[in-house]
């Protein structure tokens, strides 16, 4: 498992386990496979050793190595040892964040032919991908601007767009729109980096700072503010020059998904390449200030949406 979103990777690692035992015999009674979950860097050579010797009758078995980014050396080598030639009834698991001491150690399993399950956190626009396919997994079927709303109203947060889709899917029969979200989530959307952002951008400077503000009540952490300020301003750079033309045909040249372009063409207006470029320069020095640079997070942020906001209004 290549990734560090902890959902992901217990999605994931429960699959795999899932379906060892599903190789099981069915008889009635058959005990259900053994699965031995260790750290990585809690874990001793020797007890790797033994963990991955073959056993007397070859019974079934799951070892999951967990923060395998953070083993030692001579764990290491076990493991890719292993790995070389594996025991037979043995099936390992290896969830690696893709760095620590012994980042090297997952481009060398991918290597010997290990299945790579990739579990990395969701860049900026993909969470609606994720809703859509979550919705998909209950047997509903929404539409772009329905998974979009669910993301404005939740925020990024896997887990909790996870559980927002499985209630949604269950309290409303199957029925899901962006009407429905706004029953559930109203007063939510308020307060998201997204909705703070298309705020911003669309040049509504009260709108803004009031969603800023409660945005910070809700307790919105300061870098998920700048990235969803930076990825509006991002998204209205790439599409401004590209015009009011198709989002379908724009999508793949642009590198967006069409609900995107389209969604942002709408906010293009009032937007030239001077105060895009401006815009640009802003949240750039944003990025800095929240991971450390400025000595007042808030004041930066604060800064930044009505600046990006006023740039717009102009």
């Amino acid at each position: 498992m290549l990734g560090d979103d902890e959902l992901l990777v217990e999605r994931a690692v429960s699959r795999v386990i899932g379906g060892v035992d599903g190789s099981a015999s069915p008889a009635a009674g058959a005990a259900a496979i053994p699965v031995t979950r260790m750290r990585a860097g809690d874990a001793s050579s020797s007890e790797l050793t033994e963990l991955l010797s073959p056993s007397l009758f070859a019974e079934e078995r799951v070892i999951v190595l967990e923060a395998a980014g953070e083993a030692g050396k001579e764990a290491v080598d076990v493991v890719t040892t292993a790995a070389q030639d594996p025991p037979e009834g043995v099936v390992l698991v290896v969830v690696h964040n893709g760095g620590g001491r012994a980042k090297a150690m997952a481009g060398t399993l991918e290597q010997l032919g290990a299945t790579v399950h990739h579990c990395g956190k969701l860049g900026m626009g993909e969470h609606a991908g994720f809703v859509r396919a979550e919705f998909s997994s209950h047997g509903v079927r929404v539409s772009p601007d329905t998974a979009v709303a669910l993301v404005d109203a939740v925020g990024t947060d896997l887990r909790e767009l996870a559980a927002a889709c499985s209630q949604l899917a269950a309290d409303t029969g199957g029925k899901v729109d962006v009407d429905a979200v706004g029953r559930y989530y109203r007063g939510r959307a308020d307060v998201t980096g997204f909705q703070v952002a298309e705020r911003a951008v669309s040049g509504d400077v009260g709108g803004a700072l009031e969603a800023l503000r409660w945005a910070r009540l809700g307790g919105v952490p300061h870098v998920l503010l700048a990235d969803a300020l930076a990825d509006s301003v991002h998204s209205i750079a790439k599409v401004a020059p590209a015009g009011r033309g198709d989002p379908y045909r724009l999508a793949p040249s642009l590198g967006m998904p069409p609900w995107k372009v389209k969604k942002t063409q709408a906010l293009t207006r009032g937007w030239n390449p001077a105060s895009v470029g401006t815009a640009l320069r802003i949240v750039a020095a944003l990025n800095a200030d929240v991971k450390g640079a400025a000595a007042d997070p808030d004041y930066a942020v604060e800064t930044a949406v009505r600046r990006v906001a006023s740039l717009r209004a102009r």
